[in-house]
């Protein structure tokens, strides 16, 4: 069974990457914008029999993301492709997992969505919520970036990991095992999409070097007010930021280029946007990725 990397629009630098470390080039794929905002998408080469993987992450803009990832997939399956494997580093709409007023279940219609589109097997990287998993009805695998940014910042002098708030402690766990530091705790509380405030701080950080830890950077108000609280508590003013998804959007690079940064550590799971300032650093994602694609053409398991 033959191998075929495919690529969307969102990330086709991550692809190149992956397919260079598999050994193989990415497949001929055409996607035009039509004038009234529909997609075409054709394949230039066949797919018949193959074992095709997607690299395509739902980064913004997340809905054409989305749909282009869809028709991809139901284009390689209609083309008689073996099976189809969904490589998403950045799933968007995994924050929306729940109900609160009359609103939908964004992260399982999306779930619902992949399966419909023929996609057997998909795989994430640092999902803002494992319990999102339960939604889908195709194979997820879920990767974590935690290992290669913590040997990233490991050399940064950092003396305290910092959870940005209460749902991203076992994820700040992780960092805090891995590199041998304490954790401490924001608890926040979310005002709108973009403003947060601070109630308290779990844990020891005056006179310490935070790093602050989290699964994604969209808007920049979490790590923004956590900042802003460890100064306030003390915290020496040299701080250190690691995420997996930097989404960096609307006013988040602004916010940021506030705060007293000494290191600020990204994956390419998405395309990083302009950063002004910022010391940005971007971890390589390729490996993980091109590994765990490997294994799974060759029978095997990631784990």
């Amino acid at each position: 069974m033959e191998m075929t990397i495919l690529t969307g629009r969102a990330n086709p630098g991550l692809a190149n990457l992956v397919a260079q470390r598999l050994g193989v080039p990415l497949g001929n794929l055409q996607i035009d914008d039509f004038p009234d905002g529909e997609l075409h998408i054709e394949l230039k080469e066949t797919v018949q029999g193959h074992d095709v993987y997607i690299i395509q992450p739902t980064s913004p803009p997340v809905a054409k993301s989305l749909l282009e990832l869809l028709l991809v997939s139901d284009a390689c399956h209609r083309g008689g492709a073996l099976q189809v494997t969904a490589v998403t580093p950045y799933f968007g709409y995994a924050r929306q997992d729940r109900r609160v007023r009359r609103e939908p279940i964004s992260a399982r219609l999306v779930a619902d969505l992949f399966s419909t589109a023929h996609l057997r097997r998909v795989l994430i990287v640092d999902l803002h919520n494992p319990l999102v998993e339960g939604f889908f009805t195709s194979t997820l695998e879920h990767l974590s970036a935690i290992p290669v940014l913590a040997d990233t910042v490991r050399a940064s002098g950092s003396s305290v990991v910092v959870s940005p708030d209460l749902g991203g402690v076992n994820l700040a766990g992780r960092y805090a095992t891995a590199l041998g530091l304490p954790l401490a705790i924001i608890h926040k509380e979310r005002i709108s999409g973009e403003e947060v405030i601070v109630h308290a701080i779990t844990g020891n950080v005056k006179g310490k070097f935070p790093l602050i830890v989290d699964d994604m950077i969209s808007t920049g108000g979490t790590i923004e007010a956590a900042a802003n609280a460890l100064l306030a508590a003390g915290c020496e003013p040299s701080i250190s930021i690691a995420a997996t998804h930097g989404l960096l959007a609307g006013p988040a690079v602004s916010k940021l280029e506030r705060i007293p940064i000494r290191q600020f550590c990204l994956t390419n799971s998405v395309v990083t946007p302009s950063a002004g300032t910022l010391p940005i650093e971007v971890v390589d994602l390729s490996f993980l990725l091109a590994e765990a694609i490997r294994r799974i053409y060759r029978g095997g398991t990631i784990i």
